[in-house]
């Protein structure tokens, strides 16, 4: 069965701002050292899919660079992750105007390859699974379309995409967004004890003719129009998936997302060698650790770190922290490059200074922060937007390459 893969990197990430401002959001950093892009391609390679398009439109030039450094296959490997950019062409001059829409303008490309079955995945989720498993399931079933499901709770279910699906895991109603009322009560899943629904996952098989058909329908969007006209049309089964999964929709999410790989057994982790998470290989040298007590840290390569106390936080590529500093509840990116230079009269060393003090917040890239700094959401008020940080959540943002003043309080 020959398959192809196709991940939407296209969206503009309004809700991560101001993470998405400069990047992608599937450019944006997770774990310390990985890009939410790396997930979706990595479960890809694990699974035997070796054939993967990239879909991008917004602020794509890092995620550009990202793949191209990371994904190279050798001669020898039929395998290729492919970047297909947003462009104008005879027949249309428009940007993407949804995920299908996306991959309809770019079927010609994908038919190259003379698939039979297209995957249709999501650039800004963090899981692990075989989609071996899931294709598997869709040839035995003789499926038209393959929507990967996962139980939710009530209060989840009212804001995603819910199935109704029978006994032979062949989904006959869909409904977007249906609230929490009493209209969610005939979606509820009959093979739990408990009350569960199955969610949409953004995860998707299509044998190609049926891909075909629906995308000739002019609709613009997988979630809103594929999928409900799909299940009215053809034959369309779920997948259940148990494991961890999270959709990295929100500056909240992202900064719980990334925390939660700290705990002594998270429910993902980068650890699993049957099924890594790949990435660009930096050859950076060992962290290094003058002096600090870190307890609940994921540490990355290349940092320098002298600080206090860092407390349940991720340490990016390349973090400098300086001597007394204290970091909470954080995740500090680090630094797209080591500092060659003192800089200028009045600019901080790149990272964060001495005796700084950092809580609930996410430190975005070549941020400078400058000694004596504070930083906290604490007592600001929610969506508080200003060019040296912002508020979202209970989170704290400084953007990418923000200078912080020595003695600033934010």
């Amino acid at each position: 069965m020959n398959v192809v893969s196709v991940i939407m990197g296209g969206g503009q990430g309004k809700r991560l701002q101001p993470l998405t401002r400069d990047r992608a959001k599937p450019a944006v950093p997770i774990g310390g050292k990985y890009r939410l892009v790396d997930i979706p391609i990595s479960n890809c390679i694990n699974s035997g899919i070796r054939r993967i398009y990239l879909l991008t439109q917004f602020n794509s030039v890092s995620l550009h660079q990202h793949v191209q450094s990371t994904y190279r296959f050798d001669q020898f490997n039929s395998g290729f992750v492919r970047i297909l950019a947003a462009q104008q062409t005879p027949g249309s001059e428009l940007w993407y105007q949804g995920t299908a829409d996306a991959v309809r303008q770019n079927y010609r490309y994908l038919m190259d390859e003379e698939p039979d079955l297209v995957v249709v995945l999501s650039g800004d989720q963090l899981y692990r699974m075989n989609f071996a498993d899931v294709v598997h399931q869709h040839i035995e079933k003789g499926a038209d379309v393959t929507i990967c499901t996962k139980p939710v709770e009530r209060s989840e279910a009212g804001a995603l995409g819910i199935m109704q699906v029978d006994a032979n895991k062949r989904i006959t109603k869909f409904v977007e967004k249906p609230g929490t009322g009493p209209a969610l009560d005939e979606y509820r899943a009959s093979l739990y004890k408990d009350e569960r629904f199955m969610a949409s996952m953004g995860i998707y098989v299509f044998n190609k003719k049926v891909l075909e058909k629906l995308l000739d329908n002019e609709f613009s969007d997988f979630g809103k129009d594929i999928i409900p006209a799909s299940i009215s049309q053809t034959k369309v089964f779920s997948y259940g998936f148990e494991g961890y999964w999270k959709d990295i929709g929100t500056v909240r999410a992202f900064w719980e997302a990334n925390l939660a790989l700290t705990d002594r057994v998270p429910e993902f982790n980068f650890y699993d060698t049957k099924a890594p998470i790949y990435t660009r290989m930096r050859y950076l040298p060992p962290s290094k650790i003058n002096c600090c007590d870190l307890n609940r840290c994921l540490l990355c390569e290349g940092c320098i770190i002298s600080g206090h106390r860092i407390l349940h936080s991720i340490v990016g590529v390349r973090a400098i922290v300086g001597d007394g500093s204290v970091i909470e509840h954080t995740v500090l990116m680090g630094s797209d490059f080591m500092e060659k230079s003192a800089p200028p009269p009045g600019i901080p060393h790149l990272g964060v200074g001495r005796d700084c003090f950092i809580k609930n917040a996410i430190i975005d890239k070549n941020a400078r922060i400058g000694d004596g700094a504070y930083i906290t959401p604490d007592g600001k008020p929610e969506g508080t937007t200003t060019e040296l940080f912002s508020v979202q959540e209970g989170v704290i943002v400084i953007p990418k390459n923000t200078v912080i003043p020595a003695g600033m309080r934010i």
